[in-house]
């Protein structure tokens, strides 16, 4: 699939049919992680892949949007090992982990597997039920999957601002 082609259809499944990924789906999605650019080429990333009954059970308790995937990907970071910025009010751990997470997903798409970028739960509470450890933090989960039939985009995904009201050129 052409990448402008990818990034237009990819949409946030909301319900799966329980048919597992394959292997070598799933190697490919974590491959195109592995290779995302973190600064200073830290890789603080850590990328939990949860596909047990009994890893699954956790993801149920810290957050209601699992919607049936098979597979979800936790994705934190080392924020012991980041890169601090000039000023020192931020640090690379959240956007390192943002895109590797966005490689996931878009590699997910390219896969034939549909995802679904989940925040809808508390950061903290799903490292303690994971078990991570103190130095990670959980940044957000990805389930992936196979679309439910009669599943797809809601109804307004291909409406957009127009890039004027997005972009300014200074």
């Amino acid at each position: 699939m052409e990448f402008s082609e990818l990034i237009r259809e990819r949409y946030s499944c909301k319900k799966y049919d329980g048919r597992q990924i394959s292997k070598e789906q799933l190697n490919e999605i974590l491959e195109a992680g592995r290779v995302a650019p973190t600064a200073k080429n830290l890789q603080e990333q850590h990328i939990y892949v949860v596909q047990s009954e009994e890893g699954l059970a956790k993801i149920d308790k810290i957050t209601p949007c699992r919607y049936g995937a098979p597979t979800v990907l936790v994705v934190a970071f080392d924020k012991n090992n980041v890169f601090v910025y000039p000023g020192e009010k931020r640090d690379s751990g959240v956007e390192d982990a943002s895109i590797v997470a966005t490689h996931l997903m878009l590699a997910a798409k390219n896969a034939g597997v549909e995802s679904c970028w989940l925040n809808f739960f508390d950061p903290d509470a799903a490292a303690k039920e994971l078990g991570l450890p103190e130095n990670e933090e959980v940044l957000m989960l990805l389930d992936l999957g196979f679309a439910a039939e009669g599943q797809g985009p809601l109804a307004n995904h291909g409406s957009r601002k127009e890039l004027s009201a997005t972009v300014s050129y200074m």
